[in-house]
């Protein structure tokens, strides 16, 4: 798809690189450029106590650089800036996650480049916008935004979300507005100068919690799996071989057709309003019925009955099933072989 595409990676850990990732994917050709100074991309060294110490990777480096060409540079050094020059001088898009003040100093920034290149898009990513330059990594942005207050269990200290969600969610806004510029492009000829904050892309990620502040004044407090809105929803029941099965009723009717299977009354519970105001009765009823019976019939019947559920499983579990299976994608980097789940849903 985009074969014909050079992508300059100015960028580390996780959300830039999920983004060159994300074009390596599609067949870009993506020359991430790492400092020599510190033996490259910081990730490197975030290693599993069970990873060689001797390798020159780590499996959280390999999760966001597929397919990408290397190269060691010190962008201070008059000989290796030169050597980046002329990549970006044919290049059709690059990616920073300099503070602003750095790729200003290093002669990196978009005024920098652009008389090099005309028609570059520079996507630029930083940590709280142009104007705060506190070094933002992932648990922080979970804490300013929010969603750690969020997270957790009742009368507990927050929680962070396990996967760098924050840096995810950025990553993705980031190939949107490349995507538009690249559209913007083919018909004006003109490159663009895209600028995506983590704190934004967190705030706009914030959905239907943000708003139940904004309209209603609700400051949305820590349920663990549960939803303030809707029940049963999130909450969970242990079946009788031991697996926990999570539900998700989005309407009444599905949750008629659960009372159906369950044999439990639904004029008691019949509308949303009432299982949200009752639901710690509610639960109490369901899991008294789902101990009853194991996993393997719950998911038959509740697939039968078009009932939406889940069970919990770890990475072991989850990478047993075939459609994740197929998601895979392997590659020997520096003679190491790895494998990541690709980001390129097409």
């Amino acid at each position: 798809m985009f074969k014909n595409l050079k992508v300059v990676e100015l960028a580390s850990v996780l959300a830039g690189p999920l983004t060159g990732t994300f074009f390596a994917e599609l067949g870009a050709r993506v020359i991430k450029i790492e400092n020599k100074l510190t033996n490259g991309d910081v990730t490197r060294t975030w290693k599993l106590p069970t990873e060689s110490k001797e390798r020159s990777i780590s499996a959280y480096y390999s999760a966001a650089n597929f397919s990408k060409e290397s190269l060691l540079l010190n962008v201070t050094d008059i000989l290796d800036y030169e050597i980046l020059i002329d990549h970006i001088k044919d290049a059709d898009i690059v990616i920073t996650n300099y503070k602003p003040s750095t790729a200003t100093k290093l002669k990196l920034g978009y005024d920098d480049l652009k008389p090099y290149n005309p028609s570059l898009i520079y996507a630029e990513l930083t940590g709280f916008g142009e104007d705060d330059s506190r070094p933002a990594f992932d648990v922080v942005l979970q804490a300013e935004t929010g969603f750690m207050f969020m997270n957790g269990e009742p009368n507990r200290n927050p929680v962070k979300m396990p996967v760098a969600l924050i840096d995810v969610l950025a990553a993705h806004h980031l190939k949107e507005a490349i995507l538009c510029a690249i559209i913007d492009k083919l018909n004006t000829g003109k490159g663009k100068h895209i600028k995506v904050s983590l704190y934004e892309s967190a705030l706009a990620s914030l959905a239907n919690q943000a708003t139940n502040w904004l309209m209603k004044e609700h400051i949305p407090q820590p349920m663990g799996t549960q939803h303030p809105n809707i029940a049963p929803y999130g909450d969970m029941y242990t079946t009788k071989d031991g697996k926990l099965l999570v539900l998700a009723i989005g309407s009444d009717k599905q949750f008629e057709n659960l009372c159906m299977l369950l044999g439990i009354e639904f004029n008691e519970f019949g509308t949303n309003a009432q299982r949200v105001s009752k639901r710690e009765a509610l639960n109490s009823k369901i899991s008294k019925c789902i101990a009853k019976e194991t996993s393997g019939y719950w998911v038959s019947n509740l697939e039968q009955r078009n009932i939406p559920y889940g069970i919990v499983k770890n990475m072991q579990e989850v990478f047993q099933d075939r459609k994740a299976k197929k998601m895979l994608l392997s590659e020997v980097i520096e003679g190491i072989e790895t494998v990541r789940v690709k980001t390129a849903l097409v």
